[in-house]
């Protein structure tokens, strides 16, 4: 059911990754293209990981699980972060998207990773119920916060 990505699926990662996009509701913010899907994902120095989840049946391709190796300071430790977690919709409920945690979760424990993390889009209560049953729990005292496009710019120009 669940698979590492090879060279040979980077379409349908970036195909699955723009129905990702679709369904949280900004295609526009999809920019990565195949090319640089496989540069991250094969490419001399990987940056990131990808697994698939496969219908036993039919062979397709339904979901993917997209993460890369962070650090925490405090625990001295790498630990996971899962970039991206995308099921089809026609294939909820089938335990792909737990199969997909559960391999993570797998590697974390086998590397001796202490901790696998992502971030939910506030308005995906389904996403957070399934989360949570799974024994994750948000950490609210924490707020992200992004530099992109102009004002990433800005401030990396600032240094000059």
């Amino acid at each position: 059911m669940i698979r590492t990505a090879t060279p040979a699926d980077v379409p349908v990662i970036h195909a699955l990754i723009r129905e990702l996009a679709e369904y949280e509701k900004a295609p526009q913010e999809a920019r990565a293209t195949e090319e640089q899907l496989h540069e991250a994902l094969f490419g001399e120095r990987p940056a990131a990981f990808a697994h698939l989840a496969v219908d036993d049946g039919s062979g397709e391709c339904v979901g993917f699980a997209l993460w890369f190796l962070n650090f925490s300071t405090w625990r001295g430790v790498h630990g996971v972060y899962l970039e991206d977690l995308f099921v089809r919709p026609s294939a909820r409920g089938g335990g792909y998207g737990r199969a997909l945690l559960t391999e993570l979760a797998r590697i974390c424990v086998q590397r001796g990773y202490e901790r696998l993390e992502w971030s939910v889009l506030n308005w995906n209560s389904s996403a957070i119920g399934f989360y949570e049953a799974l024994g994750a729990r948000p950490q609210d005292e924490w707020t992200v916060y992004r530099l992109t496009d102009g004002a990433l710019a800005e401030l990396g120009r600032s240094a000059d």
